[in-house]
Parts: C-alpha cells; structure tokens; sequence
C-alpha cells in the first residue's frame, strides 16, 4: 500500500459552524486548530492546507475555566522602548473585539511558516450568532457533545 500524498487541487474543503456559547476556551481551540489543519481526515498530509473552513458564533459566551477570566493576560508590543502593554482576558471579552480570545487560543495552537497564515485565513470568528456563510451551506459540529468538558453549563 502507496502513502497517500495529497496535491493542493485534489483537497476537499468543507464548511463548519461552531457554536462557541458555553464551551470552554482551551478545548474548542485544540478541535479547531485539529480541523483547520486537516489531521481529522485520512489522506493528511503535513505541507498542504488541507483542513476545512471553520466558522464559530457567539464567541463572546465563550467560558475560561478556573480564575483565568481574572488572572490571565495578554500581552503585545508596541515596537518602541518599553513599550509592552498587557490586557486580562475579562477586559477583552467585555470589551469591543471580544472574539480576539478565540482567535488567539486557535493561532497560537498552529505551527508557524507561511502555511500557517494560509491555514489560518480557514478560520472566521463572530461574536454573534448571525454570519455571512450561509451560502456556502456550512454543517454544524457540536462540541459540547464530543466531550462532557468541553462545555460549561
């Protein structure tokens, strides 16, 4: 039996919505960055993006377990001397963009190089439940149902 090595034209790409209210940040993260890869699929091959197109809702009803929601922080540079600024994960999710939370648990869960940026324009988050995929007639995957962790009630 041939090792199935796949070429970018022969990749079938599927449309997933996700919604993220009530699930916890860290597991729906690992099952995205998983299916934005493609490892969920038989024929993965490592040098092809040839994961699905992800779309998750209502990521501001999303869940950090413990006391994380306080004590976890973000932090960014602003590229001048001492410039470092940091941000709780409550500020942001109370604040403007709070779907950042999700998009960063799910980048930084990707292996860097060029094919992470493309694996990672996959990915759509919304922070409400309305989205402008409906055309693309996207399947729903219950996280909630694959694990009793994964959601918070």
């Amino acid at each position: 039996m041939k090792t199935m090595s796949l070429k970018p034209a022969d990749v079938e790409k599927k449309w997933v919505v996700i919604d993220a209210s009530g699930l916890v940040v860290g597991r729906l993260a690992t099952i995205v960055a998983m299916r934005l890869r493609g490892k969920h699929k038989a024929n993965y091959t490592p040098h092809v993006d040839c994961g699905d197109n992800i779309v998750i809702v209502n990521a501001d009803k999303v869940v950090l377990t413990g006391r994380k929601l306080d004590q976890k922080v973000y932090y960014h540079h602003t590229g001048y001397a001492g410039g470092i600024k940091e941000r709780s994960a409550k500020f942001i999710l109370e604040g403007r963009f709070p779907e950042r939370i999700v998009e960063k648990a799910v980048e930084r869960m990707l292996p860097r190089g060029p094919l992470f940026r493309q694996i990672l324009g996959n990915l759509r988050v919304y922070k409400g439940a309305e989205h402008p995929h409906a055309a693309q007639s996207p399947e729903t995957l219950d996280v909630a149902a694959l694990n009793r962790k994964n959601a918070r009630v």
